[in-house]
């Protein structure tokens, strides 16, 4: 796999996660996904903010 795809990869991967959390936690904020614990949400951000990392350190210091 290519140093370009897999930042690719990763960056969506930190599109995916964010977008994820912040769908969640505003339904939520409506009353609509109660049920859902609040570690939920920080899971997907901590998940995020993960991809984010990987893909800096992919983009900067992995030179295939």
């Amino acid at each position: 796999m290519s140093s370009s795809k897999l930042n690719r990869i990763l960056n969506q991967a930190f599109g995916v996660f964010l977008g994820m959390a912040i769908a969640v936690w505003v339904l939520r904020g409506f009353g609509i996904l109660v049920f859902l614990p609040g570690g939920v949400i920080w899971l997907l951000v901590f998940g995020a903010i993960a991809m984010a990392v990987l893909s800096h350190v992919q983009k900067t210091w992995w030179r295939y």
